[in-house]
């Protein structure tokens, strides 16, 4: 089962509209800063994590700032960030809300903030684990935020700066946005990839008649892993085509062919979604199918045996009732003769049950 984030609410229970408290799992280490600045011709990557370097760049400066942040568990630092990029409290609200839904909003002609989930997939306890992954995107920057975790999602995208490898140093923060996104959602094909794997095994048990209660509890299991995914993705679609569609000052041209084709991929993963939701459905009455042949065909084992041992019980009932007038009584043989009598009559019946199929 998913990692449930439960009663997390609580401590923001009564608080007013931006006030900055993390909701979340307990985190024990420290928030990590990283400052990238590149262009096409050079780039620099400042590990030192302070919060003194990460500052608004001026509108002379041509180098693309990237702030990436992990770990979102501590309000003063985030607040920090916010008040260096002149960010929306509400903004920030939502960057410390590890439960808030995928969304998009454009704060004002400079801002843009995306919200989204990165997906994991442990194969071995069958759970979907999520991270909540916030951007903020500017006129030269970009800022990244993710729950602390062991290694950087985006190192590809770093890999990719650092060795001025693809398109991504010779275009804006727009582009760096949608690289990063792109790295999200193609880390989605592979947790359905490792889904689709569990269900062909599932299906194969259910069709070799193996399958067995943990059978169905895993299908049920990855049935509401299934959902869990469904809800992270399903925001994705309406988020990506309202960036295309309207004309923001933040996203240039020439970056919205790559995002009609990260909308194209998010498509792909939403009816693989439904592709699974439906062949589960298809495993379950199977199942069902299954354990309801398997009843029947021990009920009519059952009944078979019921049927052939009636007559002879009756025979028995009969000779059992020890009347003095019962002339078979007094015959020396009768014993063995009622024996074959009823062994005959037992193979007379398998006989007959066979030929009409019903052995």
């Amino acid at each position: 089962m998913a990692r449930r984030r439960k009663h997390l609410y609580k401590q923001k229970l009564g608080t007013s509209p931006g006030t900055l408290t993390y909701i979340g799992q307990d985190i024990e280490h420290e928030t990590r800063i990283r400052r990238i600045q590149y262009n096409e011709a050079t780039y620099e990557i400042d590990d030192s994590g302070k919060l003194s370097h990460c500052r608004l760049p001026s509108a002379e400066n041509s180098l693309i700032t990237w702030i990436s942040v992990d770990g979102i568990h501590e309000p003063k630092v985030i607040e920090s960030l916010g008040q260096q990029f002149r960010l929306h409290r509400l903004m920030l609200e939502d960057i410390l809300n590890t439960l808030q839904k995928p969304k998009l909003e454009q704060y004002d002609e400079d801002t843009l903030f995306v919200t989204i989930k990165m997906l994991r997939y442990n194969a071995t306890v069958q759970e979907v684990d999520t991270e909540h992954i916030s951007f903020v995107l500017g006129r030269q920057y970009l800022l990244s935020f993710q729950e602390e975790r062991e290694g950087d999602i985006f190192q590809p995208v770093l890999k990719r700066i650092v060795e001025s490898a693809g398109k991504t140093r010779r275009n804006g923060p727009d582009y760096l946005l949608y690289a990063l996104m792109d790295l999200v959602v193609d880390n989605y094909f592979m947790v359905l990839e490792q889904i689709g794997s569990d269900l062909e095994d599932i299906e194969d048990r259910i069709v070799q008649n193996s399958a067995g209660q943990p059978t169905l509890a895993s299908l049920y299991g990855l049935k509401r892993e299934l959902a869990v995914i469904r809800r992270a993705i399903w925001p994705l679609r309406d988020m990506l085509g309202l960036l295309i569609r309207e004309e923001s000052p933040l996203m240039k041209a020439n970056t919205n062919p790559y995002l009609r084709d990260l909308y194209d991929h998010v498509m792909q993963v939403l009816e693989t979604i439904e592709s699974y939701r439906e062949l589960m459905a298809s495993l379950l009455d199977v199942y069902l199918s299954t354990v309801s042949n398997r009843m029947n065909s021990v009920m009519k084992t059952l009944t078979i045996f019921s049927a052939i041992f009636m007559p002879l019980t009756f025979i028995a009932g009969i000779y059992g009732m020890n009347f003095d007038v019962m002339p078979e009584l007094r015959d020396p043989l009768g014993y063995y003769k009622i024996w074959i009598f009823m062994g005959l009559l037992a193979v007379v019946m398998i006989i007959y049950f066979r030929r009409r199929g019903w052995m």
